[in-house]
Parts: structure tokens; C-alpha cells; sequence
């Protein structure tokens, strides 16, 4: 409970003793929470893209080497490249939201920032949801248009895969990709209802709160 939600709670119950609050007043408070929130989405994003960077210098070897044995290498370091310039171009709108709601000085401009926010981190869950279902896709159709190649790559060297046919392998192995993939985007998706959903919750009160103020 924030501060201002506190002071309404005590008001209920009837203590004299309360500072009264003032239009002013009511507005600061609202303004800090605003730009604490805009300030967190601008955070976790930020953090968000080290991990998964992180994460892709972490990748085994065997991966990168497959990759570029299959001759998918260099298409997805393209995508890659592509895909990071424009979660760059989100942080740069969120850090600018924050600074637009940082310096808001009126009521409706601060409502018009809110907004603004709240759609820019729509747009970028939806782009990442949806990039990471279109690379899924990409790389495993990939993958099956080059099944047997991918099939000689993996069983290479490993005796105890000699005896499997291509059919079992790959059933398995796109069943597989298949049930991995899933895990993953609801993985994703629950991240961000949870960390998203929370501060595009508190983003929303806060709009209501201003309307209230407004009127």
C-alpha cells in the first residue's frame, strides 16, 4: 500500500490527527509513484536484455558448432543483430517515458504520459513474445527441411545412436522441440504477466487516481 492509499485508509476510520492534503499534495505523490514505476519498467527491461545476452555467450559449443554445420549461423547472428536493435529502440522510449513523466509539471500531461507508457510496454511484450515464436518456428522448420543432414550431424561419433532410423529420429527429436518450446513461451509469458502485469496495474490505478483529481 502506498502512501497516499495509507492516508485514505486512516481517513476511513475517522483519526483527527491526519494532515490534510491539498491538490498539490495528492499530485506529487502520484507523480513519484508514476516515475518509480516507469523507472522499474526501464530497469527490468534493461535487465532482461543482459540476461538473454548472457545467456547466448553462455550457450554449449555443441549448439554454436551444430549451428554452423547446418549453415544457420549466420542468419540468426543476423537476426540476432536485428532483434536487439529494436528491444534497444524500446529501451530508449522507456527511458524517455520516464524522463517525460520525471519533468511532467500538469495533471493531464502526467495522464498523457501514463498512457503512453503503458502502450509502449504492450508493444514491447507483444514484439517479444511473437519474435521468439517466429524464431522458434524458423529454426525448427529450418531444422526439418534439413532433417537429414541434421540427423548425420548429431549421430556423428555417437555409437550408441548408429542403430536409430531418421523416421524415430525425428519424431523425437521435433517432439521434442516441440514440448520445449511450449515450456518456454509459457515460461515468458508468465514472466511477463507477473512483472509487467503488476506495474501496468499500478500504472492504471494511478490514471485513476489522477481522473479522480481531475474532475
Amino acid at each position: 500500500m502506498d502512501e497516499l492509499e495509507l492516508l485514505k485508509s486512516k481517513w476511513q476510520e475517522g483519526n483527527q490527527e491526519l494532515p490534510k492534503l491539498s491538490y498539490n499534495d495528492i499530485y506529487k505523490m502520484r507523480h513519484n509513484k508514476s516515475a518509480s514505476i516507469v523507472k522499474w519498467i526501464f530497469i527490468i527491461s534493461v535487465c532482461e536484455l543482459v540476461f538473454w545476452i548472457v545467456l547466448g555467450f553462455l550457450s554449449p559449443e555443441s549448439n554454436k558448432e551444430l549451428l554452423v554445420q547446418i549453415g544457420l549461423q549466420n542468419t540468426l547472428t543476423i537476426l540476432y543483430a536485428i532483434n536487439y536493435a529494436i528491444i534497444a529502440v524500446f529501451l530508449i522510449l522507456f527511458y524517455l517515458n520516464y524522463k517525460n513523466i520525471k519533468t511532467t509539471d500538469t495533471v493531464k500531461t502526467l495522464m498523457h504520459s501514463i498512457i503512453k507508457t503503458r502502450k509502449t510496454v504492450s508493444y514491447f511484450v507483444i514484439y517479444n513474445v511473437v519474435s521468439f515464436v517466429l524464431s522458434l518456428l524458423y529454426v525448427n522448420l529450418y531444422f526439418f527441411s534439413k532433417k537429414s543432414e541434421l540427423f548425420g550431424i548429431l549421430i556423428k561419433d555417437k555409437d550408441a545412436y548408429k542403430g536409430v532410423s531418421i523416421e524415430t529420429f525425428t519424431s523425437v527429436f521435433f517432439i521434442t522441440q516441440f514440448i520445449i518450446g511450449i515450456l518456454l513461451i509459457g515460461f515468458i509469458l508468465l514472466f511477463y504477466r507477473i512483472v509487467y502485469g503488476i506495474l501496468l496495474r499500478k500504472l492504471k490505478h494511478n490514471y485513476g487516481e489522477l481522473e479522480k483529481i481531475e474532475m
